[in-house]
């Protein structure tokens, strides 16, 4: 043959367009169990070790949330402040020598925990964080810097409350916890506008100290960088935390019922149908995250599937469950045009009806439990994922058997069992329907 000549006996490969491939089943889920040392000052430090991975991810969390609040909204401006520089540095020199060297700082919201989170590649550890310490250790809280957030928070508000999606999600959790509940108030302008330095030194003082922080460490975590996190945030002193308040949960679910904010201008419809829950200790909230899937929680969902595939009511729908500390919560949301709010909303409670009266098929409910299974496995590909996990995991004072058990309700959970959920959780009258537009 000559060179260069196709070979007669080569059999070119083709694509099978007209079949799926095959689906295998998630097998081994396993939480990765870290490992645990105490900083000079106690602070626990939870570490994942990846030796391959040239990257360390150092999150420090403080549950310093909205049920700590002794001022509304002091929590917030707290975390948003104190990286807007320290007793020797400004806000732009902190954030300057991060870029620098190649570092990321995030602060993500949290109702019920304030969360600091670096990202550095290892090499750089020893110049990031010192200053990440310096900025959790010395915060200035710059009345400028107040001035700022609370000028600009306002700002955002104002634009936020002219759309139906954020005015219905305001008042249904309103109406789900109460308008004094710590999760279910509502931040108004004048809130801001009654956020004192004073209120924010205050509740650092109060809550950011070593007895109310956990620390976490992924990535390549090796004896050195224990002991650079040591040096600089294990030997801060500080006081005892005080007893936190006891988030009041009653137990008895005030029935449902409709809700109109009329919003002039608006296009759309925002539709917010919710109800109370629980904590994810209760014994049925494992679960509801299968029977939730099922109605809104992926793509291929009964509400996904009718509302938007064969009605055309709406482009995106969805159901969550949403779990705090001490509480939680169920809600439906969707936007439509105005025309169709009303069919929308018999729809929805048409899916509810179904699922309490009628088992899942099988084919539907392996579906569903393919799909969070895949979804709990990429949750634990790689460090970044895996310190995530772990620290949901201890964080909301899980246990790794806890994960155990999700993982084997998700697998073995009956049709019959999730109809019986759905007769007990998803009854109509126990549900908030909220409209806004």
């Amino acid at each position: 043959m000559l060179p260069g000549a196709p070979d007669p006996n080569f059999t070119p490969f083709m694509l099978q367009r007209k079949s799926a491939p095959p689906i295998h089943e998630v097998r081994q889920l396993t939480l990765p169990k870290p490992e645990l040392v105490h900083l000079d000052n106690g602070i626990p430090v939870y570490i994942l070790d990846f030796p391959g991975q040239e990257i360390v991810k150092l999150e420090a969390v403080f549950r310093a949330g909205r049920p700590e609040e002794e001022k509304r909204l002091a929590s917030r401006a707290t975390s948003r402040l104190i990286r807007e520089g320290t007793l020797n540095k400004t806000a732009a020199e902190l954030a300057e020598h991060l870029d620098y060297f190649g570092a990321s700082l995030n602060v993500p919201t949290n109702l019920d925990t304030s969360s600091f989170i670096l990202f550095s590649v290892k090499k750089y550890a020893e110049e990031v964080i010192p200053t990440f310490a310096e900025m959790l250790l010395q915060p200035a809280f710059p009345q400028e810097e107040l001035d700022n957030f609370c000028r600009n928070s306002i700002q955002e508000l104002l634009v936020e409350l002219e759309k139906g999606e954020t005015v219905a999600y305001r008042k249904v959790t309103e109406l789900i916890f109460g308008e004094h509940h710590p999760y279910g108030y509502n931040s108004m302008p004048d809130d801001y506008q009654a956020i004192q330095k004073a209120d924010i030194q205050h509740f650092y003082q109060k809550w950011y100290t070593p007895k109310n922080c956990l620390l976490f460490a992924s990535g390549r975590i090796d004896s050195a960088t224990i002991k650079l996190i040591n040096r600089h945030l294990g030997q801060h002193k500080g006081p005892d935390t005080p007893d936190r308040k006891t988030i009041i949960s009653s137990s008895e679910h005030p029935n449902g019922k409709k809700i109109k904010v009329t919003i002039p201008g608006s296009l759309q419809t925002a539709i917010k149908i919710g109800r109370r829950l629980f904590d994810r200790n209760h014994p049925d909230f494992n679960g509801l995250v299968v029977l939730n899937t099922l109605l809104g929680g992926y793509f291929g969902s009964r509400l996904m599937t009718n509302i938007r595939e064969k009605k055309g009511y709406t482009y995106n729908i969805y159901s969550t469950v949403d779990a705090y500390l001490g509480d939680g919560c169920m809600y439906i949301a969707t936007e439509v045009s105005p025309d169709k709010t009303s069919a929308a909303i018999r729809a929805i409670f048409s899916e509810l009806k179904k699922l309490r009266e009628m088992p899942v098929p099988e084919e539907e409910l392996s579906m569903v439990r393919n799909y969070i299974l895949g979804m709990l496995l990429n949750g634990l590909d790689g460090p970044i994922n895996s310190s995530d996990m772990v620290r949901n995991q201890i964080v909301e004072q899980q246990t790794p058997e806890k994960f155990e058990a999700l993982v084997y309700t998700v697998r073995t959970i009956s049709a019959e069992q999730l109809q019986e959920l759905a007769q007990r959780y998803l009854q109509d009258n126990d549900f908030w329907v909220v409209t806004a537009g």
